[in-house]
């Protein structure tokens, strides 16, 4: 696992041995079970996830139905915008699978930026990255229809399809699970 972290930050950075041993150093894991919170709507989140196994689902409350805007898995960050405001979130992040997670916090990410300088900069470059996905599929949800954003997410995770139920799927994309059913059967009808 802990390798899984250290080679996540070498493709950003080629890291000296110094810092792959800090940032292994570094590493708190924590494994949870399917069905559990890593944030609630209404808690401040103050640590951030990158995902080494598994699979955590971001979801939303409207009128007390669950809304699916996010799916974090290998090799993510789950990160809260509201976490750089102190404010509460607005979201609830959960597991869809047995999931095994870096923690991380404030106070370590500050003692990593003491000892290893240039951290800083790779911390910034994640998180543009981590806040430009989510940009991106909040704009594919305003322009796109949901046929074209199942394909998106055909292409740029397949895996994901098999590992979530359709119901959460079809949430993901803004339908009802009769309504994937549809797109899925037109969709394969016509080979696209």
């Amino acid at each position: 696992m802990r390798n899984k972290f250290v080679d996540y930050f070498s493709k950003i950075s080629p890291l000296s041995e110094e810092e792959s041993i800090g940032i292994a150093e570094s590493m708190r894991t924590k494994t949870f079970k399917k069905g559990e919170h890593l944030l609630r709507e209404g808690q401040v989140a103050v640590s951030t996830y990158f995902v080494l196994e598994g699979c955590v689902r971001e979801y939303i409350l409207t009128d007390g139905e669950e809304k699916t805007t996010n799916f974090f898995t290998e090799e993510q960050w789950a990160i809260s915008l509201n976490s750089f405001t102190q404010t509460s979130a607005k979201h609830n992040w959960i597991c869809v699978e047995n999931t095994t997670v870096v923690v991380g916090d404030e106070q370590q990410a500050q003692e990593l930026f003491k000892r290893f300088p240039r951290f800083e900069t790779i911390s910034r470059t994640i998180m543009e990255a981590a806040f430009a996905e989510q940009k991106e599929a909040l704009a594919s949800y305003y322009t796109d229809s949901p046929e074209q954003r199942y394909l998106k997410l055909l292409r740029s995770r397949p895996g994901l399809i098999q590992r979530i139920p359709q119901y959460q799927i079809a949430s993901y994309i803004g339908v009802k699970p009769e309504s994937l059913s549809r797109i899925r059967k037109r969709i394969a009808s016509e080979n696209i």
